[in-house]
């Protein structure tokens, strides 16, 4: 269905991410050692790489994994379209689809430069239900739609 692009980890809020190759989710917490994980609904961040392509066709440049802050850049699921209550198999991980999209931050780069950001819209935030080992190029399938 879809494939793991990218992973991204900041220590500390209010700055881009860093890539890494794989990563470990934890139950109940998100991405170890991510500033946005912690025990509420928004635990993973994910972004799909169409996504990030038509900020580019607007004209944004340098764009790349992570810089949405985003912890999962994601290829070939449309992750907007996605219900709340939606169970995706990522990598060893089982995430429950908490949010769709986020109210952008006043200080977005990317808002600033273009009038507009992507991830406000085409977003969405998990919660850990089975914890594991993410790795980029891993698969994305779904496991159920709605409780």
């Amino acid at each position: 269905m879809g494939k793991v692009k990218g992973i991204n980890i900041s220590e500390k809020k209010g700055v881009v991410k860093q890539p890494i190759a794989e990563g470990q989710f934890i139950k109940e917490f998100g991405l170890k050692d991510d500033a946005h994980a912690g025990k509420w609904h928004r635990q993973v961040s994910l972004l799909a790489q169409e996504s990030i392509d038509k900020m580019t066709e607007m004209g944004v440049e340098g764009l790349c994994s992570g810089k949405f802050a985003e912890n999962i850049t994601t290829s070939g699921i449309t992750l907007h379209e996605l219900p709340v209550g939606t169970l995706l198999k990522i990598g060893e991980t089982i995430q429950e689809v908490t949010q769709i999209g986020k109210e952008c931050h006043s200080g977005c780069a990317i808002k600033q430069a273009v009038g507009q950001c992507i991830m406000p819209k085409e977003g969405i935030f998990t919660k850990v239900l089975e914890g594991g080992i993410i790795r980029v190029g891993d698969a994305i399938s779904l496991v159920a739609s709605e409780k």
